[in-house]
């Protein structure tokens, strides 16, 4: 009797300490190739804005993405003529957040080929919505004292 209860707080805290679902999900959604459509800001003008210490706002508008989430890798390719073309290697995290209003936090970490970063830096963005076809980032930032949102809209290419 005592190794059946031991065996059931085991698993107990076992099956608690998992992925949440809403997670899991998420991971098998986000699997594949999406192209980032358009990027706006919450404020009107023209503004400097370098997305992920990597290059501007028009650059990024257009790239291809790939996302690998058994092992949080992807790689998304910036592919405009008038912009530092090529292959840029990430690894990336989905953290829920709130499990009622189903939010989450979506960490982006720039790396190397071999998925090592030169300086250990991420990128945090809310994952604002994400179904089998869109997904939205939402990323806020500081500018002159006040909260700049930045969305990132993606279109999924395929799996």
């Amino acid at each position: 009797m005592k190794k059946l209860f031991v065996f059931a707080v085991f698993a107990a805290v076992l099956l608690s300490c998992g992925t949440p679902k809403t997670v899991q999900e998420s991971r098998k959604i986000i699997k594949g190739y999406w192209s980032l459509d358009a990027i706006s800001y919450s404020e009107s003008g023209k503004f400097n804005v370098t997305m992920f210490n990597d290059t501007s706002k028009e650059c990024f508008e257009g790239t291809s993405w790939r996302f690998i989430p058994n092992n949080n890798t992807g790689v998304y390719t910036v592919n405009n003529g008038n912009c530092p073309t090529g292959d840029r290697n990430f690894i990336f995290d989905i953290q829920e957040m709130d499990v009622n209003s189903g939010l989450y936090d979506f960490l982006l970490k720039p790396t190397n080929t071999k998925g090592k970063s030169d300086d250990n830096r991420g990128f945090r963005v809310r994952l604002a919505q994400l179904n089998d076809a869109s997904m939205r980032w939402e990323q806020t930032v500081t500018l002159e004292g006040k909260p700049f949102k930045i969305t990132m809209n993606f279109s999924k290419i395929s799996e």
